[in-house]
């Protein structure tokens, strides 16, 4: 698989990003400066990394949003290139209506760092094919503005279409105001577009794969970008 990251000013979870596809994957990655206006070629994945791009003025991500890279990942995305956002990333995605929504103020005013875990909803998209429905995964969320909220239709369509992919949860896989950290809309931690091609969410997958980061759930998405991209393979081959 070949990768693209990338890179704002304010980023800083690119390396973890980066460290995640080439170093533990073993995908073929590559750092992409902002201002390019073209992703590598043949790229197939795209992974917007957390941060605090532009310092997070105007609103989070909304500088970004208008970047000459923002062009072409639209591109691949509309011609159904896969793209993920972590936490910054799913900002991004929201400010360039890539994706529904906006991510407001945590409800406590508060930033908060720490481990949670999420609620696997289903298991037919692209980026949680190798997990179960109803898998609870731990993984860190670090972030003062991942309050998800949109329109009410908004939200109905986007729940009747299973646009959300997780949800934050107990341990034991409860949905609840209790184990929503940051009082996102219905729980939820991450969503997709109508495509299903394009993946944001808040918490941090890249910090959970391997045992050293404290745990390894983050690599069922991984591993199940990797099942798609063999799917893909498979298909052109045959």
């Amino acid at each position: 698989m070949r990768v693209a990251v990338p890179v704002f000013p304010g980023s800083n979870c690119d390396h973890d990003a980066l460290y995640a596809c080439e170093k533990v994957m073993g995908w073929d990655t590559s750092a992409v400066w902002h201002q390019e206006t073209r992703l590598p070629a043949n790229t197939d994945l795209v992974f917007i990394p957390g941060g605090f791009t532009y310092g997070d003025y105007l609103r989070c991500g909304a500088i970004a949003a208008l970047s000459p890279i923002m062009a072409d990942i639209k591109r691949h995305a509309e011609n159904g290139g896969l793209v993920i956002g972590v936490c910054n990333g799913f900002q991004i995605l929201c400010e360039a209506k890539v994706l529904p929504g906006a991510l407001l103020r945590n409800e406590s005013l508060r930033f908060i760092d720490r481990k949670v875990h999420l609620r696997v909803e289903q298991s037919l998209s692209p980026f949680t094919n190798a997990m179960k429905a109803g898998q609870v995964m731990e993984v860190p969320i670090a972030h003062a503005e991942g309050n998800y909220i949109l329109d009410a239709s908004e939200l109905l369509d986007l729940e009747a279409r299973g646009g959300v992919l997780f949800r934050y949860s107990s341990p034991a896989g409860d949905i609840g105001e209790a184990q929503t950290p940051n009082g996102a809309m219905n729980g939820i931690a991450g969503i997709v577009n109508v495509r299903g091609n394009v993946l944001g969410m808040m918490p941090h997958p890249e910090r959970a794969v391997e045992p050293e980061m404290g745990g390894i759930d983050g690599l069922g998405i991984f591993n199940s970008l990797t099942q798609t991209f063999a799917k893909v393979l498979g298909a052109v081959s045959d």
